[in-house]
């Protein structure tokens, strides 16, 4: 008889057949899923292999293109590790520091071979080719221990700029010398014109006596110019004081006159009443020089007969000092370049007068312009900061 145990549902048999399906179809769906998952994961790592492959090739090619850059580099580079040991140097710095070599404590190598001097990073170093001038800089590398040096042979530059400053300083003393020159012609030329009375035979003593002087205060005057030159050579300030403008021109006038009167040239003096005590911080000396240079340019660009006329004025907080003439005049082009050092349209200038002018006026906070006309004449103003001016005389 059959065990009634062992008696299977069929029903049940038909419900585990078809889990057991379900369960095989679900199985075959996640392994052809797992499949396309292998597949794109090995296309990401082919692709993830070759961008790794080109990464590789760039780095190899700018360590190759570094090393290439170290070796030909005209300066020279040092690696320290953090105990400052030299690790690594390219040929320049092995040229630059011959007895340079791995494993050289760095300071126990500066302290043996090289010399410090007064200029920051600077270095002396002696070799059988002479004295030679290194500057080495120090920098932290981000993210390391060590540092790293670079290093430059400036011998040459050193020896170019110290024959350029030579030059410069010999310019600035045939410059000084001209300058000189130019403000000591004006009272030499007067001294000489009064000497020209004193020869007179037919001199009065009355007039002798006025001459000599006359020609002795030209001289004072000439040696008062070479003191003021000396201080400014020796780098001494020049004594400011207040000038008063209105005097400052009859001075000029005074100055000038044996000249305009030689070459029959008359200078006229306009000064309103307000502006008799307008007055500026200056050096007497200097400033007088300037205007009297003023007169002399327009008595030599005036005709016989001529007319100078010196003015002052005031606009706001500055002084306006004029020297006008019925002169020659000058081109636009020229008058772009008059105050430029050496310019001149003279055979017998030294092209350093206006330069000087204007030098002397920017250190004052003062400048100096010109408005000319070919054939009509021109006119110079000096403006500088007033240094007072009451509203009443």
């Amino acid at each position: 008889m059959p065990n009634p145990k062992m008696t299977i549902d069929p029903r049940e048999l038909e419900s585990a057949f078809s889990l057991f399906t379900e369960a095989s179809n679900q199985l075959s769906l996640a392994y052809a899923d797992l499949q396309q998952q292998v597949v794109s994961l090995t296309d990401q790592l082919e692709i993830a292999n070759g961008n790794l492959r080109r990464e590789l090739d760039e780095k190899a090619a700018l360590s190759r293109r570094l090393s290439l850059l170290l070796e030909r580099l005209p300066g020279g580079v040092v690696e320290l590790n953090e105990q400052g040991v030299v690790v690594e140097f390219n040929p320049a710095a092995s040229l630059m520091m011959k007895t340079l070599a791995l494993g050289s404590v760095w300071q126990e190598y500066v302290s043996e071979f090289l010399e410090p001097t007064n200029v920051p990073d600077l270095w002396l170093s002696q070799s059988v080719e002479g004295e030679r001038r290194i500057r080495i800089v120090l920098n932290d590398m981000p993210g390391e221990y060590g540092k790293i040096m670079l290093v430059h042979d400036i011998s040459d530059t050193w020896e170019l700029q110290r024959a350029l400053t030579q030059h410069k300083r010999l310019a600035a003393m045939g410059e000084m010398a001209a300058g000189l020159a130019h403000q000591l012609r004006t009272p030499l030329a007067t001294a000489l014109l009064y000497s020209t009375h004193l020869a007179k035979p037919a001199l009065s003593d009355n007039d002798r006596q006025k001459f000599g002087q006359k020609n002795l205060a030209r001289l004072r005057h000439l040696e008062v110019l070479i003191q003021n030159m000396l201080s400014f050579v020796r780098g001494h300030d020049v004594p400011m004081e207040a000038v008063t403008l209105s005097g400052l021109l009859r001075e000029a006038q005074q100055l000038m006159q044996p000249q305009l009167q030689a070459s029959e040239i008359k200078c006229v003096l306009e000064i309103a009443a307000e502006h008799e005590i307008l007055a500026v911080n200056a050096n007497h000396k200097e400033l007088l020089g300037c205007v009297t240079n003023l007169i002399d340019n327009a008595r030599l660009a005036s005709k016989q007969g001529g007319i100078i006329r010196l003015s002052l004025a005031r606009q706001e907080n500055m002084a306006e000092l004029k020297v006008e003439d019925q002169g020659c005049g000058m081109s636009l082009e020229v008058q772009e370049r008059l105050f430029e050092p050496f310019f001149t349209t003279r055979k017998e200038g030294t092209g350093l007068g206006l330069a000087i002018v204007s030098n002397l006026l920017a250190r004052l906070g003062g400048e100096i312009g010109v408005n000319s006309n070919l054939g009509i004449g021109s006119s110079f103003t000096i403006r500088l900061p007033v240094l007072y001016c009451p509203t009443k005389v």
